[in-house]
């Protein structure tokens, strides 16, 4: 019994002690994108399975007070059941969220994508789409209110691509098949502008600086899959 705990504590002080390494300088600057991607997934599917890693808060908090050296920027949707360093796993100062309603891109994200990752160091830049999206929802059936309106509207050119490519499936905000397919459509199209908008980004992921991706995250099981 005495050998079980020590070797149940011997992990958690491993656990913490990597955690601690994650905000540092040295750990920021010799980390490679796809090794940044790999450690949100395998996050996720811990976060997945309800095994989360053990994380000093008052001691991250200390930490990241005196400096920041993110991995990554996320690009989320405002929905308040996608809680996104949760769902990777991850702690103070570990990640850069953006966060609007559909996850589209607009200046002021594409301006802080910029920021966290060409000065800030960040290595890889994510859209983050997610199931049962209320704002693709209502942008499939057009809905109107005020400022929204605009957002929606962005969402559209996902929405006439799944209506040409799925012609068999009723394009109705209340038809979570339809909507689901948007969301992830929307994913594409929110990389392929962020690419098209930002040279500074674009000229980044093409020297291997930084790698730009999406994923869409299931509701219902709390797992990201990559949108390719």
């Amino acid at each position: 019994m005495k050998k079980i705990i020590f070797s149940a504590t011997f992990a958690l002080a491993i656990t913490a002690s990597f955690s601690l390494a994650q905000v540092s300088a040295d750990r920021q600057a010799t980390i490679t994108p796809d090794a940044v991607l790999t450690k949100l997934m395998k996050g996720n599917a811990r976060f997945a399975v309800n095994s989360p890693s053990i994380q000093s808060v008052p001691t991250r908090r200390e930490i990241s007070a005196k400096g920041q050296f993110p991995k990554a920027v996320i690009l989320s949707c405002l929905d308040s059941r996608v809680p996104v360093e949760q769902v990777f796993d991850v702690g103070i100062g570990d990640v850069f969220v953006g966060r609007v309603a559909g996850n589209i891109e607009d200046n002021d994200q594409l301006g802080s994508m910029e920021f966290a990752t060409k000065l800030a160091g960040a290595k890889l830049v994510m859209v983050l789409g997610h199931t049962a999206c209320g704002a693709v929802a209502g942008s499939v059936d057009n809905a109107r209110l005020g400022h929204l309106t605009g957002i929606l509207k962005k969402i559209r050119p996902a929405v006439n691509v799944v209506k040409k490519n799925s012609p068999d499936i009723k394009p109705v905000g209340s038809n979570g098949e339809f909507v689901d397919k948007v969301a992830e459509e929307n994913v594409r199209c929110t990389v392929k502008n962020i690419r098209h908008q930002s040279p500074i980004l674009a000229e980044l992921e093409k020297s291997g600086q930084i790698k730009i991706v999406g994923g869409m995250y299931d509701l219902k099981s709390g797992r990201v899959t990559l949108v390719k």
